[in-house]
């Protein structure tokens, strides 16, 4: 007998102990991935509003409890201490209709900031009775909420007898059912010079999300073509530990294989990434990565790529960035956020198309480097606009330049078996440059920016019988841009649009990393997503995409290595569906 209580209290004591170590590793863990939350508010005249409730729901899968704040004298609010992920922040208080503000991410070790302007319940009586308009009437127009309990709450409706009836009814607030799963069926290249690029043939490209349990996520993405003289594909895999992407650290790795031509070689590569974020306060945050890449075709290549980005906030209004990248330049996907459609399932497929280009040097393989260096300055410009100012130096050690031709020296051209097109080491250069460029949200469907640079970029020089490298000289250059991206009210169409001009002849971009910053591709460039009605599960779309749809830019040059059309920007197309669900 006392040998058995001794046993089960020593079984006790051990439980105990391993509670108590899980809830120490736990709270370490909370601890270490926790974001804040402040916010400030106010009315429509601008006054602040001391004594607001303010609830903050998570709307993870498995949300955990509401946390409740109340506005101070100056009507602002501070949450700590949470799980960095999707919010709903619901602000309520006598007199004035209740706020909700969707979607607020909390970022690791980030205090995110929102502002709340709250509408006074008696302007909103005067306005209620509108008159009937010719079509239908959704009957979600004519409710809101009002202040109540946090289970059930009256909802005000006018009806049509000019008479208010109140009723109770259980509001749930509750996140969408977020996209898990990707598939594209397309044809056409997606990034033509591209080592990873797959052939222009049909392919079908799968992404999908997969929790590994509390805030961690792994993004699955791959990609296959059905050419079989020259098959292709690759796969990537993207872990996130706090399931933010483009706030929290990422870690991916990413294989592609190639088969170039019937009888031609093999190309492996292999990338691995790493990046993060720390925030040092609540003006300075530092973004740090890197990635190694490596490549086989015949011999190997390899390169070592770091970057970092430090953000220094000097008031409400200006913001101050250092950057330090390696070529080519411009934020990897996953640090430049969600892609098309906010999905982050594209920029997970965006990522089998990240490598830098391949080139051939006196017989050896080489990938396309070098350094971007930049200071800017950001000011906001209204509610939805962003003013850039920067300066930057771009060397480059290994400038890729592309074209057409044939019968060239194998020696140090990198021909492309699937038309005569081909990579070419243009050598290094070395340049400074400025940029002013504006975005701007006009409203919920339109969004335009303007992107004006002065850089160096390669150009050619007259015919000669010089190598085809000793043919390119860095000579400044300006360049103008304009894109804007609207959706099409009532059918849904999403356009996106733009041209980018250039001084003089040039055979590579002129501000790379502006380029990859505000999505300017150039000469011009269109985009379309069509949603499709509902006639299978999921939601399918049609999309199509054209790079330089007039074929502009294209230089013909004599050289000793022979006859070449060099190409800046290839003239593409790229269409078919695409199913998420």
């Amino acid at each position: 007998m006392n040998k058995g209580r001794l046993r089960l209290l020593g079984a006790l004591i051990l439980t105990v102990a391993a509670v108590s170590v899980g809830s120490s590793t736990v709270s370490a863990q909370a601890k270490s991935v926790s974001g804040s939350l402040t916010g400030v508010v106010r009315d429509n005249s601008g006054i602040p509003q001391m004594g607001a409730t303010v609830e903050v729901v998570s709307e993870m899968v498995r949300p955990g409890a509401a946390l409740d704040l109340f506005t101070n004298t100056q009507g602002i609010f501070n949450g700590q201490k949470l799980y960095p992920g999707f919010y709903t922040v619901r602000v309520t208080l006598a007199g004035f209709l209740p706020t909700l503000e969707k979607h607020v991410r909390i970022s690791s070790n980030l205090t995110t900031v929102v502002r709340i302007q709250m509408q006074s319940l008696f302007a909103s009586l005067d306005q209620l009775h509108r008159a009937p308009s010719a079509g239908p009437v959704e009957a979600d127009d004519w409710k809101w909420v009002l202040r109540s309990a946090s289970a059930t709450r009256p909802v005000l409706e006018w009806m049509d007898d000019d008479e208010i009836a109140v009723a109770n009814v259980t509001v749930e607030i509750s996140k969408p059912r977020p996209l898990r799963a990707r598939v594209e069926f397309t044809d056409g290249a997606r990034r033509p010079g591209s080592v990873s690029n797959v052939p222009s043939t049909p392919a079908t490209a799968f992404a999908y999300d997969q929790s590994l349990g509390g805030t961690s996520r792994l993004l699955l993405a791959g990609q296959v073509n059905y050419d079989s003289d020259a098959p292709a594909g690759g796969i990537a895999t993207v872990w996130l530990p706090t399931g933010s992407l483009g706030a929290g650290p990422h870690t991916a790795l990413v294989m592609r294989e190639t088969k170039l031509g019937p009888d031609g070689p093999t190309f492996r590569g292999a990338r691995i990434d790493q990046g993060g974020t720390i925030a040092f306060g609540n003006g300075l945050v530092l973004h740090y990565g890197g990635e190694y890449v490596m490549v086989g075709l015949g011999s190997a290549a390899s390169s070592l790529r770091p970057r970092a980005q430090l953000e220094v906030r000097i008031s409400d209004d200006w913001q101050g960035t250092v950057i330090f990248a390696s070529q080519p330049s411009g934020p990897s996907p996953l640090e430049a956020g969600p892609g098309e459609n906010g999905s982050e399932l594209s920029a997970a497929l965006n990522e089998l198309d990240a490598f830098p280009a391949l080139l051939w040097r006196a017989g050896h393989p080489v990938l396309q480097s070098g350094w971007h260096e930049e200071m800017a300055a950001e000011r906001k410009m209204g509610q939805h606009g962003k003013l850039q100012l920067a300066a930057f130096h771009d060397d480059n050690r290994h400038a890729a330049v592309f074209g057409r031709g044939s019968s060239l020296p194998a020696a140090d051209f990198f021909q492309d078996y699937f038309s005569n097109g081909f990579a070419y080491d243009g050598g290094s250069s070395s340049s400074w440059g400025t940029r002013a460029a504006l975005r701007e949200r006009l409203n919920d469907d339109i969004e335009w920016s303007i992107l004006y640079s002065f850089a160096g970029a390669l150009s050619p020089l007259e015919d000669s019988d010089a190598p085809l490298r000793e043919s390119f000289r860095t000579l400044q250059r300006h360049s103008l841009g304009v894109g804007i991206t609207a959706r099409i009210p009532g059918s849904g169409t999403k356009v996106s649009a733009g041209y980018k001009w250039s001084s003089g002849t040039t055979v590579s971009r002129v501000d790379g990393y502006g380029d990859s910053l505000f999505q300017m591709d150039p000469y011009l460039h269109v985009g379309f997503r069509q949603p499709l009605p509902k006639f299978m599960a999921g939601r399918w779309e049609a999309i199509a995409d054209c790079d330089n749809l007039l074929a502009q830019g294209y230089v013909s040059l004599n050289s000793r290595d022979g006859r070449v059309l060099l190409v800046p920007a290839f003239r593409t197309f790229r269409g078919g569906l695409t199913l998420q669900f």
